[in-house]
């Protein structure tokens, strides 16, 4: 009778459930606080069960708004951010969230709706190969064909995305199979043999970096992203006072070294600063932790570190050697192979000389802009200003273009997951949808979104969203009335010749962010901008600044397209 009562017990929990209360129960179990999500014809079974679901639920006002929140959701709190599209063009939509996740190695878990399974292939009403589409921009992609497999691909696809080198996941689910109902399957552990990830470094290769620092006259470590993903900030910092290694960032590694440290050499690549890129054309060893090598940070590649020794520790394989040639490949995740290095306890090298030489860099030939007249407002003044009000404790969130130069140039980060900017892809729009995410992952802390004004008018209906969740997020726009990359770029390699990157007709976003209740303000000196400033940034309420900055501003140091890193321009006034 006991066996019986224990069967019937077990019986009864495993209840009938639809394919959509499957996945919902999957997420569930995965600890999803928020989806971002917008709702069709194909994923209306999911959307059912979702009114009845205690999981947020956030409806930006166009799916890439709502994948861009996800990217900055993930980038911030560095769990996947969840996203539903329907069919056909909901799922297209997403293509460019897909993307630049996947570049930037940001977890993501994409469901979309897919027509039934009887009509795939036939070209019915919104009808797309997403699986075709996204291939090249996934880290994996699944679509559902039976209904008991659902609770296994969900649970695969968080450990897919999270692990390794973090990515994008996509799930297409067909109509038919989130209505459908069985009983739920039993839970089944995950058994992927052809992915297996190397998170510990190999000894011997640990022993020949250690070795190689003791014998370095002009060391530097390349800091990337993988720093970041890895939560491997500390353990940075130990290594390199440890062994007394200056630290050049990439773009998207910043905020992994503290910016003030006397150890920090700058940000590398074409705006980077002329320390950093001259720290990286000079070194005998180069020690990239997490960084791809990508052409913006390495200019032309005769000219990149030609004369060191590089080692590269990276968790994924692919990345070493793919575009500069590596004696010391470490494949690893980086929190565990800096761990072992600190452990070897090597000796650090003398190299006095090279840190002197750093240090008077610094000093010669800092970030620097004029600035003879207040009423005329400066970009980087603005930046100056943001920084020195939120006391460097605020997310920034940016789009793409010269903004995004100015914030990484005088913002100082000196704390991990304050930064989230497009890097690999580049993706104009990306800004203001992000900043929805990353405040949403952290709502007590200041979020900034910076934006030209050319960006920030493809995704500018998320300012509903904003609105609607009543987040506090401060949208800052620096209108110079143009493409502002794209004009400085005619200006320097095409005689300024200004082919459709100035805008003649321009909206008053003032009055675009009044009609959606939200306050605006324009800014157009440095006096108006310490007052509004100082009244806004500690209120609870978003807002929204127009900065009109000086038009023909550009973004120094630059290194042009083809040139090496010790042939920047605009280095001195």
């Amino acid at each position: 009778m006991l066996q019986e009562a224990a069967f019937t017990k077990i019986k009864a929990e495993n209840k009938p459930m639809s394919g959509a209360e499957l996945m919902l129960e999957a997420l569930t179990k995965e600890n999803v606080e928020v989806i971002f999500g917008y709702p069709g014809g194909a994923v209306l079974p999911i959307y059912d069960k979702l009114y009845s679901s205690k999981i947020l639920h956030v409806l930006p006002r166009h799916e890439q708004g709502g994948i861009h929140a996800a990217e900055g959701y993930a980038r911030i709190t560095g769990k996947p951010g969840v996203v539903i599209a329907t069919s056909g063009p909901g799922a297209t939509n997403i293509v460019t969230g897909l993307a630049d996740a996947m570049m930037d190695s940001l977890p993501l878990i994409v469901f979309t709706g897919q027509v039934a399974t009887g009509v795939i292939g036939t070209d019915a009403f919104q009808e797309a190969d997403i699986l075709g589409i996204t291939t090249p921009i996934t880290k994996y992609n699944y679509q559902v064909r039976n209904i008991e497999d659902i609770p296994r691909i969900v649970k695969e696809a968080f450990y897919i995305a999270t692990s390794g080198r973090p990515g994008p996941v996509l799930i297409d689910v067909p109509k038919d199979i989130a209505a459908l109902v069985a009983e739920s399957p039993e839970e089944e552990e995950i058994s992927l043999p052809g992915y297996q990830p190397t998170l510990q470094p190999n000894y011997l290769q640990i022993r020949k970096l250690t070795e190689a620092v003791s014998r370095a006259k002009k060391p530097v470590i390349l800091a990337g992203a993988g720093i970041l993903h890895a939560g491997a900030d500390a353990e940075l910092l130990q290594y390199a006072e440890q062994q007394q290694l200056p630290v050049v960032h990439t773009l998207l590694g910043l905020g992994g070294f503290p910016a003030e440290h006397k150890l920090f050499a700058g940000m590398g690549g074409m705006h980077g600063c002329y320390t950093a890129n001259m720290a990286l054309y000079e070194c005998d060893l180069l020690i990239n932790i997490g960084a791809r090598f990508d052409d913006r940070l390495t200019g032309n590649l005769k000219h990149f570190a030609p004369n060191a020794t590089v080692a590269h520790v990276d968790i994924d394989p692919a990345e070493i050697g793919k575009n500069v040639p590596t004696l010391i490949p470490v494949v690893a995740d980086a929190k565990e192979a800096l761990k072992q290095l600190i452990s070897q306890d090597g000796k650090p090298p003398v190299h006095e000389k090279w840190m002197n030489t750093l240090e008077s860099w610094k000093k010669e030939y800092p970030y620097f802009y004029q600035n003879e007249d207040r009423n005329v407002l400066k970009p980087q003044k603005v930046m100056e200003m943001l920084y020195e009000k939120t006391k460097g404790e605020a997310i920034v969130v940016t789009d793409v273009g010269q903004h995004q130069m100015w914030a990484a140039q005088y913002y100082k980060f000196s704390k991990a997951n304050k930064w989230v900017t497009s890097g690999g892809l580049g993706t104009m729009g990306f800004g203001l949808p992000a900043s929805i995410g990353a405040q949403l992952a952290e709502p007590d802390t200041c979020v900034l979104s910076i934006s030209g004004d050319g960006g920030f008018q493809m995704c500018t209906q998320e300012l509903a969203v904003i609105r609607e969740l009543n987040l506090p997020i401060k949208i800052i726009v620096l209108n110079n009335s143009s493409l502002g990359m794209v004009r400085q770029w005619q200006e320097i390699f095409y005689e300024s010749r200004f082919s459709h990157s100035k805008f003649s007709v321009q909206p008053n976003f003032v009055k675009l962010a009044e009609a959606y209740d939200i306050k605006g303000y324009v800014i157009s000196n440095e006096e108006e901008a310490e007052n509004i400033l100082n009244e806004v940034l500690t209120n609870n309420e978003p807002v929204l600044l127009d900065f009109r900055i000086d038009p023909d501003e550009n973004v120094y140091p630059m290194i042009a397209p083809g040139k090496g890193l010790h042939e920047m321009v605009g280095v001195k006034p």
